[in-house]
Order: C-alpha cells, then sequence, then structure tokens
C-alpha cells in the first residue's frame, strides 16, 4: 500500500482537482495516499475539498483528502508538488488582454509558447515558482515539482537553471491531440501506444502504434482519402 503525499498548490479549480482525484482513485499504485488541497481562497477551498472528499468516498476509494491555507503545511513532506496556480490573479489577466485587443493584437500573449500566455504577468509567476522551490528544498526536499502553471516552458526552464538540484518536470494537454486521431481513425484509444515530445505546447508525434503495429499508414490513407 502506497503512503504518497501530493501537494496540490492552487487546488481551488473544481474541474481540475476533480479530475486529479478521479485519476488518483484509479491508480491502484496509490492506494493509501494524501492528497492535500493548497489555496489561498478559502470559499473556492472548502467547496473543491467538499467536492472531491465526497467523490472519493462514494467510489469507496483508499485515498485520503485535506485542506488548508497554508502552504508550507501543504508541503510538509510531500512526494509530489502540483503547482495549477495563477499568482497574478484573472484580473490582471483579463485586463492585459483588453490592453492587447485595443492595440489591435488578437491574442495578448508570446504566440511563439501559446496564444493566450499573458508575458506581463511572468514577473509574478516566477516569483511565486521560486517560493514554492524554495519551500520545498526546505520542507520536502527529495519531492518531484509537476509544474502545470503557465508559463510552463519558461518557468521550468529557468526553475530548472536556478534550482539544479530540484527534481522538475513540466506537463502540458497537447498531447492529448493523439487522441482525436483516434477517433477519426476509429481506433480502440485504450490500444494506442505512442510517443509526443515537445515543448510546451508544441508538441510532435515521433512514435504511433496501435495493437502493437505501426499506425502510421492508417494516417496516411486517412489524410489521403
Amino acid at each position: 500500500m502506497s503512503r504518497v503525499k501530493i501537494s496540490v498548490i492552487g487546488a481551488g479549480s473544481a474541474a481540475f482537482s476533480l479530475k486529479l482525484v478521479r485519476d488518483l482513485c484509479l491508480a491502484h499504485s496509490l492506494r493509501g495516499s494524501t492528497v492535500s488541497f493548497m489555496d489561498i481562497d478559502e470559499d473556492r477551498l472548502n467547496a473543491v475539498y467538499s467536492l472531491c472528499k465526497r467523490y472519493v468516498e462514494e467510489v469507496g476509494a483508499d485515498l485520503k483528502i485535506e485542506k488548508t491555507l497554508n502552504r508550507r503545511e501543504s508541503l510538509r513532506d510531500a512526494d509530489f508538488v502540483v503547482n495549477t496556480a495563477l499568482a497574478a490573479g484573472h484580473d490582471r489577466l483579463r485586463e492585459g488582454w483588453r490592453v492587447a485587443r485595443s492595440l489591435g493584437y488578437r491574442f495578448g500573449g508570446s504566440f511563439h509558447v501559446m496564444h493566450d500566455e499573458a508575458f506581463w504577468i511572468n514577473f509574478y509567476q516566477f516569483r511565486f515558482f521560486e517560493s514554492i522551490l524554495e519551500d520545498m528544498l526546505d520542507l520536502c526536499p527529495d519531492a518531484w515539482y509537476v509544474q502545470l502553471a503557465n508559463p510552463v516552458l519558461a518557468g521550468v526552464t529557468y526553475l530548472s537553471r536556478k534550482y539544479p538540484e530540484a527534481k522538475i518536470v513540466g506537463l502540458c494537454h497537447g498531447f492529448m491531440g493523439v487522441y482525436h486521431l483516434a477517433e477519426a481513425l476509429g481506433l480502440d484509444p485504450g490500444h494506442l501506444d505512442f510517443e509526443a515530445i515537445g515543448l510546451n505546447h508544441f508538441v510532435w508525434l515521433t512514435s504511433f502504434r496501435y495493437r502493437g503495429e505501426d499506425a502510421y499508414p492508417l494516417l496516411d490513407t486517412w489524410s489521403e482519402e
């Protein structure tokens, strides 16, 4: 039985946190684990905690759900730290988009990385990322830092250079496009084996196999016909 502790920083997103808990409930290797939800918005934190705790209880999963407003408390003895937080807040994000549109820009962000990744909030994000890493090195130095908060590519690059002793990985959802391909081809996603590599939202499908066989010919035929 696993005794892993997963700290989720910025857990106030019901959509993300519930999906994460659902996946953890399906992971038999993580039975007995603890998920520590942390957010500075108490109302959102309480709502997410109640929703996820009820879900765990109803499916009968062996998963302990905790909540706290104190980040260091959440990080203490963690094995994995998942950062989903937007430190600058959505008000700054929306205001930046408004200014960009007023100047004739369709997107307010750095288009080479992500169409809506707003570079004007990156100062706040980088400062926040650093504070998490420094707390981790103090409280859970062997834990993996998993960054989902934007800017993923720039953030992971910066943190890896400044904190080479830390275990850092960045994740984005770009790879999931392979499942749209599978649907178009009429393939059962349960029998897919693929590799998608790249930087943030620029990813390449370098291996695409179905039931152990190369599936690129299927894709080529579909594209032609």
